[in-house]
């Protein structure tokens, strides 16, 4: 009998993140990768940084070197409350809970929240690596639709007619993998039925801050509390996008009906998020260097982005479209006829480009003809080399 067998059954069909394994062939020599949804590491602000580590290692030490709080360093909640106040959330460091990045304020959420069985409703397509977290937890995952204004909410309105639903997770701003954001009008009637329907909405939010416009939309949170309502959204953000992904450093801001609880989950998982980190990153923010590194990497990824774009539209119009993004780091785009771009990865290898099969970022109804772009790594020279690889491809 094979050893396997020893495995809890939801650990056996676990599926590896089909992003982590194309990672691998990204590091090949000579190949370009528009694959994972990484940072461009000429970006990071490398003075900033060794600035804020000699401060941490000057006065800072014991603390940064030592156990600390479940909840997070105080000095850097304090310092969180200012930056959610830039982005129109009103909060406390006693709401805030600082994770190991955004990913694992996820999954604490989701297993504070999910019995075997619940519902959980996300977008279609979403963020390949809750629905692994979706998987571990025996929930029942249900999809709606989405458009170039983000998930069709009537299509949500509808499933709430006949389902009893635990949780909408979504990233609203510049989505993880389509790019689009969700429309004011349509960010007022999901948490409407948020409140009606008594369901929580998970708001991921780590790309908001690289807008390429001055236009914003209000956060789910925000919109919630403009209601009156303090209960039924919960709010998560990171550094990994816009300071650095290697220091670990993310946050949620909990109702007080959740925060006890998820704080113990974390508790029996790692005790409390990198100290050393933590403190690294609430000397930064002292600094005031955040909003000019913000700046310039929004600058980057949109002149990266109008150009991958333009790329595409003069070499594979023919073939592809996508929604012009807005922000972030994506851009999510199909092909105009039935195609499989899973099959097709084999052939793009072999000219030198990846990128992420869109099949992946669907938990049902797969659209093999859809796929994912990362403009946020290549060079503007590997851009245009990456579309002409493509090109040869087909």
């Amino acid at each position: 009998m094979s050893k396997s067998t020893h495995l809890a059954h939801r650990i056996q069909n676990l599926q590896p993140s089909a992003i982590r394994e194309l990672l691998k062939h990204s590091k090949m020599p000579g190949v370009i990768s528009l694959a994972g949804g990484i940072p461009s590491q000429e970006l990071f602000d490398k003075e900033g940084l060794a600035q804020a580590t000699q401060m941490v290692v000057d006065k800072n030490f014991n603390d940064a070197f030592q156990y600390g709080l479940t909840e997070g360093n105080v000095e850097l909640r304090q310092q969180l409350v200012g930056l959610c106040r830039e982005r129109g959330i009103t909060t406390n460091p006693d709401q805030l809970l600082i994770t190991s990045g955004s990913q694992q304020a996820l999954d604490l959420l989701i297993r504070a929240l999910a019995n075997p069985g619940d519902v959980f409703v996300v977008e279609r397509p979403t963020y390949l690596a809750t629905l692994q977290i979706l998987s571990l937890t025996e929930a029942r995952v249900q999809s709606v639709g989405g458009d170039e204004h983000g998930m069709i909410v009537d299509e949500l309105e509808a499933l709430l007619k006949t389902t009893r639903i635990k949780c909408v997770y979504l990233v609203p701003t510049f989505g993880n993998p389509s790019g689009t954001t969700l429309s004011a009008e349509r960010r007022e009637k999901l948490v409407k039925l948020a409140i009606e329907h008594d369901f929580i909405i998970i708001e991921d939010d780590p790309y908001g801050a690289i807008s390429f416009t001055e236009e914003r939309q209000k956060t789910l949170f925000q919109v919630a509390a403009e209601m009156g309502n303090h209960e039924n959204v919960v709010y998560t953000s990171t550094f990994s996008k816009i300071l650095a992904p290697g220091l670990r450093v993310g946050w949620v801001i909990l109702p007080e009906w959740m925060k006890q609880k998820v704080a113990i989950v974390k508790q029996a998982t790692d005790l409390h998020a990198n100290s050393f980190s933590q403190s690294l990153v609430a000397a930064y923010l002292t600094l005031g260097r955040l909003n000019p590194q913000i700046a310039l990497i929004r600058d980057v990824y949109k002149q990266k982005c109008l150009s991958l774009s333009r790329y595409l539209q003069e070499e594979l119009g023919e073939h592809i479209s996508f929604n012009q993004p807005q922000g972030g780091m994506f851009l999510w785009a199909q092909f105009r006829y039935e195609f499989d771009t899973t099959k097709w990865l084999q052939q793009t290898l072999e000219k030198g480009v990846v990128y992420v099969p869109g099949e992946f970022f669907f938990s049902d109804n797969a659209d093999k003809k859809t796929l994912r772009f990362s403009y946020a790594t290549a060079t503007e020279e590997q851009l245009y080399e990456a579309v002409q690889r493509l090109k040869s491809a087909l």
